[in-house]
């Protein structure tokens, strides 16, 4: 199953995600955080982590579709752009809500209706992007 991570940063979590997937594809907006995080990945070892470097656009369309996805900055709504990168059944955690406080999320994709779930309040830097937050 591959698995997609919006939002790389330092590749903690990545590193995280592939422990329990097969395959993770992270992107990121910001070239030095790519650099560093591929960096320490590679000194640690992963082989099955693909990083890339975004600008506006939301995600990776190239690579989908995907199983499951997580979003680590706050939107102020569910992305269509990511929705769309999944596949059925295909799972979207995903802080969402205004710049200073969002509600964690969980979106399933589905034939007619996605499924939409709220996981409870958190809060995340702002997810910059077509579809989400300008600079």
């Amino acid at each position: 199953m591959k698995r997609y991570e919006i939002g790389t940063g330092s590749g903690y979590q990545t590193a995280i995600l592939a422990e329990v997937a097969k395959w993770v594809v992270s992107v990121e907006r910001i070239p030095q955080l790519v650099e560093s995080a591929r960096q320490a990945l590679d000194k640690l070892g992963y082989t099955n982590i693909e990083i890339h470097v975004v600008e506006d656009a939301l995600g990776w369309p190239t690579g989908a579709p995907y199983d499951a996805a997580i979003v680590t900055a706050g939107a102020p709504r569910v992305p269509d752009a990511l929705v769309e990168q999944l596949t059925l059944g295909g799972r979207l955690v995903i802080p969402v809500g205004s710049r200073w406080e969002q509600e964690l999320v969980k979106v399933t994709r589905k034939k007619s209706k996605n499924v939409i779930e709220n996981l409870g309040g958190c809060r995340f830097v702002p997810l910059i992007g077509k579809d989400a937050w300008g600079e």
